[in-house]
């Protein structure tokens, strides 16, 4: 029996749009997730610092742990939703000004999504930061238009959640899995 081919949902977007929460309340309905791994970074010892003094090797991280997260849940008979994806850190590189390592362009090219992009727009009335989401408000709209902008470029259309509570998001996820 060959099993079918998992698809792997991405909530990408703006810090502090909704994601994890909306990632939260998947877990909790049963979806298979995978967090975000630049938070996962950021909340280690020396995260923070790596982000803030080599921010080119601290995107090398995300990208490593991107990979890892991929290849785990390659053989996910079920859909996983994924907090953020490759292009997320071209998005990252972009804002930042800074190149993008071969290894960043293979990635989003070779180890593609096969699943819906679902796009957390800026939304002002719940955004706030945090230890570490550092961006002030216009960085984290300038975030959202890069990564969105990256993962056009990759072939994906990201495709836009509602500015909504988040069972009506989690019920708009759920519809297009």
């Amino acid at each position: 029996m060959v099993l079918p081919a998992p698809r792997h949902a991405v909530l990408t977007g703006a810090p502090g749009a909704g994601k994890t929460t909306l990632l939260d309340a998947a877990a909790a309905a049963g979806l298979t997730t995978s967090p975000e791994v630049a938070r996962v970074l950021l909340q280690q010892p020396g995260g923070m610092e790596l982000r803030e003094a080599d921010p080119l090797a601290f995107a090398e991280a995300m990208l490593e742990a991107h990979v890892r997260e991929f290849e785990r849940h390659e053989g996910q008979p079920g859909p996983v939703l994924f907090d953020r994806g490759f292009p997320d850190v071209v998005g990252f590189l972009d804002v930042s000004g800074l190149r993008m390592p071969k290894s960043v362009e293979a990635a989003c090219r070779q180890l593609r999504y096969a699943g819906p992009i679902l796009r957390a727009p800026a939304w002002a009335a719940i955004y706030q930061q945090d230890a570490e989401r550092i961006q002030d408000w216009q960085q984290a709209v300038a975030s959202d238009h890069a990564v969105t902008a990256a993962w056009r470029r990759y072939g994906y259309e990201p495709i836009n959640l509602p500015f909504v509570p988040v069972a009506e998001r989690l019920a708009f996820l759920r519809e297009r899995l």
